[in-house]
């Protein structure tokens, strides 16, 4: 039965937004039991096919809405129109976006230290955002750079100025070169979850990004979780 109605969900004879049958319409049409019925739709609940409304019903999981185009979002061009990342996400889209900060300082771990190629337990400025999308949080994103690279600028502070970080970084004489972005998914943390406000069944995406600058020295490592059922990564290369 969730086989079944996996397949009409991908054919399409399901559209994303469309209820699904009641529990009773279930039942009568694959001639199961209720508790067959339930244990099919957990099944496409969980793997985030559908969503269950208490009091409305079953409903196709509705498709990504939010648009992330690799290429151009870093490019020198977007910051300098203050449409660098996020900003270029919702330039693309049409949503409104907004974002809370907290700054903080730590001493780098063994995995930060190896992004960064510095030394464990140097002095990292770690800047941990929460991304809104029409007021709904859509992303998480927490870099860390080494302080060194920080003191004095606006990087430290919750408003980084326009153009954000990057342009920061160029303007104390650390022009980026490249990015590198290493792209994963998995089951959220309950932490996690309550803050993008998943539903059971939804993973996230997990994006981790390396600024570069033009020697490449490592200046930034930014890690990124994103609502999978709300984000669509989009990639564009050359062919060689």
């Amino acid at each position: 039965m969730a086989a079944d109605l996996r397949g009409k969900i991908a054919s399409g004879q399901y559209a994303a937004g469309d209820q699904l049958p009641s529990e009773r319409e279930l039942v009568d049409t694959y001639g199961v039991s209720r508790p067959t019925v339930r244990d099919a739709v957990d099944v496409l609940r969980r793997e985030g096919l559908v969503i269950a409304e208490h009091g409305r019903g079953v409903f196709v999981r509705p498709p990504a809405s939010i648009r992330r185009i690799a290429r151009s979002r870093l490019s020198r061009e977007a910051r300098a129109k203050n449409r660098g990342a996020f900003l270029a996400d919702a330039a693309e889209r049409g949503f409104a976006p907004s974002s809370s900060v907290k700054i903080r300082f730590e001493q780098a771990d063994l995995r930060t230290a190896e992004h960064l190629t510095i030394e464990e337990g140097v002095e990292v400025t770690v800047r941990d955002r929460v991304m809104r999308a029409d007021g709904m949080v859509v992303q998480l994103a927490v870099s860390r750079l080494p302080r060194e690279l920080t003191l004095g600028t606006a990087i430290e502070q919750a408003d980084t100025g326009s153009g954000g970080t990057y342009a920061r970084l160029e303007e104390a004489g650390h022009t980026i070169g490249s990015f590198a972005e290493h792209v994963g998914a998995r089951m959220p943390t309950p932490e996690e979850a309550s803050l993008l406000q998943l539903a059971d069944g939804v993973p996230v995406l997990t994006v981790t990004r390396v600024a570069y600058g033009e020697d490449g020295r490592p200046l930034e490592m930014n890690d990124m979780v994103l609502a999978a059922d709300r984000y669509e990564l989009s990639y564009e290369w050359p062919a060689d």
